[in-house]
Order: structure tokens, then sequence, then C-alpha cells
């Protein structure tokens, strides 16, 4: 027997253009087979800041916090941007203004550009089984400040990119001590405040900070109102939170991650093509029936991501339950084969 599962789709019904605009009785019945696309727990969609599907899945509802994992990473980013734009410090600096422990050190020098591009150098890694993780190690420690700061170089900082989560937990550090707050206040006052955010739970680490490399729980709409803004290039309701300059800068993405998003999927009659990275944000080039166009996103585990199509002034946010297995990819073949259609169409 299959498994009960709950649906709560919502419509938006903006304008009578847009009030056919919902998921196709095709991609609901995959998603709720419990086979096809299992354990996608939510789908929202806007365009043009208009609401236009919003879909949970899976017991899931629109009060639901929701995981972010890893794609809390791209939300770290966003408060660095903000801190610039402060003054705080600048990308060229390098992290011993901030870090005094490593004055002397050669990890001194690594910038806050390194970290933000994860080519600090440290010897971390977590997506090509390059290893040591470092995050599971420190998840087995009292305390994560510490062994944060006790690891190693492995290669000169702006050299490689190599996957970690301590990269934007160092970040996370930085801010709060450059601006004198706790990174969960940084957060509040400067960017969720204004954006009308209440509900977002930070991991907190055994010794007290707000864990930058993820994750945190928010609602998915929540989560599609930080990819507005992205879209918005930092402009949310007349104001400017965040500048375009630090927007377009931190999302350029010039750093090939040989990989892709899609191509892990395997989606036929698709072309893939590798994945780049910016300052805890990636982008992919989606090609398949026509299609040819570019997706912006930050990524979780699971399928988690907050995605931004300029293409289509669109803003995308999906939630799942597919950890640590290549399922959670999934979102990127339901955009094409679904998504972008639907925007096509409108």
């Amino acid at each position: 027997m299959k498994p009960l599962i709950s649906i709560f789709i919502v419509i938006a019904t903006l304008s009578p253009a847009l009030v056919s605009q919902q998921l196709p009785d095709e991609l609901v019945a995959k998603l709720t087979d419990n086979t096809t696309y299992p354990n996608i727990d939510g789908i929202l969609v806007s365009r043009n800041n208009e609401l236009l599907i919003e879909a949970y899945f899976n017991g899931f509802g629109r009060d639901s916090l929701h995981e972010t994992r890893s794609a809390h990473k791209s939300i770290i980013s966003l408060l660095a941007g903000i801190a610039v734009d402060q003054g705080l410090f600048e990308v060229t600096d390098k992290v011993k203004t901030f870090i005094p422990e490593w004055r002397g050190d050669a990890r001194g020098d690594i910038t806050i550009k390194d970290l933000l591009e994860m080519k600090s150098g440290l010897e971390c890694e977590g997506f090509f089984d390059v290893g040591p993780d470092c995050e599971s190690e420190m998840y087995e420690k009292k305390d994560w400040l510490g062994y944060l700061l006790d690891i190693p170089l492995r290669y000169e900082p702006g050299l490689y990119w190599e996957y970690s989560s301590m990269e934007p937990d160092l970040m996370a550090l930085i801010i709060t001590r450059a601006s004198n707050m706790t990174i969960m206040d940084f957060a509040d006052q400067y960017l969720l405040g204004p954006l009308g955010i209440e509900d977002l739970q930070w991991y907190i680490t055994p010794d007290g900070r707000g864990y930058g490399g993820g994750s945190a729980y928010m609602k998915p709409l929540d989560m599609l109102t930080l990819a507005e803004l992205v879209l918005n290039k930092g402009t949310w309701k007349g104001e400017q939170l965040i500048s375009e300059r630090w927007i377009d800068e931190s999302t350029t993405c010039q750093t090939l991650v040989e990989m892709s998003f899609l191509g892990i999927v395997g989606t036929e009659d698709a072309t893939f093509s590798d994945s780049r990275y910016g300052y805890f944000w990636y982008r992919e080039v989606l090609n398949y029936k026509g299609i040819d166009t570019e997706v912006l996103f930050a990524s979780g585990n699971g399928g988690q991501y907050l995605m931004i199509l300029e293409d289509y002034d669109a803003a995308i946010a999906f939630t799942g339950s597919n950890y640590s297995n290549w399922r959670g990819k999934y979102p990127f073949e339901i955009l094409i084969r679904y998504i972008i259609p639907i925007l096509e169409e409108s």
C-alpha cells in the first residue's frame, strides 16, 4: 500500500491571465505517485513579484518551516554584501584583520573573496570525496569554533575551488566580529526584518554562534522572497537593501564546478553544461527542446533551491526531502519540463 500523501496547492488569482497558471495534472501525478518525483515537498513560482504557483506535498503547508541545508550559504553571501555596503570590510581584505588567531600564520592571508568563492585552500572538501569533509568531524566536537580555527591549509589561497561548509561559517564569524553583532541580529536588522521574514530558525552551534554553513529552518514563501530580492537586484518595495553592485558581483559565477546539476538527473533530450560558482551562488545553462536559458541558484542537500530565471523575470523555491542522494536534483528536470513552459505561456 502506498503511504498517504497530503497535498496543499494554492493557485494565485492575481489577474485573469494568471488563474490558469497551475501545476499540470501530469506533474501533480508524478509528484504524488511516490516513485517518479518522490519527496518534493514544495514548489513556489513568482513572476514580476506576483505569485503564480504555491504547491505543497508530503504533509507540508504554507506555514511549515523547512530545512534549507546549504541553500543557507547564499543567505550568508547576502549578509556579506550588506557588510561590504556598510564599509565593514572589502572582499580584498585579508582575514587576519578579523581572525587575529591567524596573524603570523599563512591562513591569515586568505582574503574575504577566497572564502566567498570557496578557494580558501583550507584542508576541507565535501563534493568530490577528496575530503576531509570537516563538517562531519566538527559535529562530533563541543568546541566548534576551536575546531574551525584549527583547520590547516592544504593549498595556497585563491588557487582551487573546493566545496566546504567551513568558508561560509568563517564568513559568518567575520561578519559577527566586524559588526559587533551576532549573525542572527545582523540578519534580522538588515535583511530579514526589512523583508518581513520573522521565522528563520538558525542552527545554533555548541559554542552559541549562528552556524553559517547551514542549515536553518524557514517558510518556503520566505525562501521565495529572498530569491525575488536577488532577482530585483537587491531592491525590496522601493528600498535598496543590498547594492546592485554586490548582487551583480556575487552572482557573476566565474569558477567552473566540473559538474552539472541537470546532468546528474540525466534528463533525456537535455544538453548538459558544467555549473559555475560565484560568492556562495551557482549558475547553470539549461538547454532542452528549444529552451536556452540560465538559472542562478542557491542549493541545499535534499532538494532545497532558491532559483532565479532572469530571462523570465521569475523566482522559484523548491523544498524537498531527498537527502544525500541524486534525486535532490529533480527540481532541475521539473524546471525545464514543466515550470519554464508555464512561464513561456504566461
